[in-house]
């Protein structure tokens, strides 16, 4: 197979190394029938981990005394595990609402229903439509107004 679809090791590190330089957590590369996609995982586990810093004085007794207890209390920590989390299809830069001086397509307690517009994620000057997958009550909002995300994050949790 290596003679029909020769694949560069070259190219594949020069793809790595802008994966590091550019801090992107993906890249593909397509030329006729060859396609190369680099991805690294290290950068969603360095962005779970980074508000461990900041809460380990207080927030772990808690949490874990909340969790035994029924795990309804902790939304911070389990909200991307939670069963209702809207994660995003791509990496990008989220949005709340569709212009700068427009409202927020949702907020903490608002009803949505099944297939409504809840956030975009712009992705390469495109922006993408993040829909409710189910209707309820949004219990949690997980991103700021142009924050970027990546691939699989959660955005918010619908109840």
């Amino acid at each position: 197979m290596s003679k029909q679809s020769p694949i560069e090791p070259a190219l594949v590190r020069e793809l790595a190394e802008l994966l590091a330089a550019t801090d992107l957590s993906e890249i593909e590369v397509e030329k006729g029938d060859l396609r190369i996609r680099v991805a690294r995982q290290t950068a969603s586990a360095v962005v779970q981990y980074a508000p461990a810093p900041h809460a380990p004085v207080m927030a772990p007794p808690p949490v874990a005394v909340s969790a035994a207890a029924g795990g309804a209390a902790p939304a911070a920590p389990s909200a991307k595990d939670h069963p209702g989390a809207v994660t995003s299809p791509m990496v990008g830069t989220a949005y709340r609402r569709p212009s700068p001086e427009a409202k927020a397509f949702v907020e903490i307690g608002s009803q949505v229903k099944a297939g409504e517009k809840v956030l975009l994620v712009e992705a390469m000057k495109t922006f993408n439509e993040i829909v409710a997958p189910r209707a309820g009550t949004v219990t949690a909002i997980l991103v700021e107004d142009g924050q970027p995300v990546e691939y699989g994050e959660a955005l918010l949790v619908i109840e």
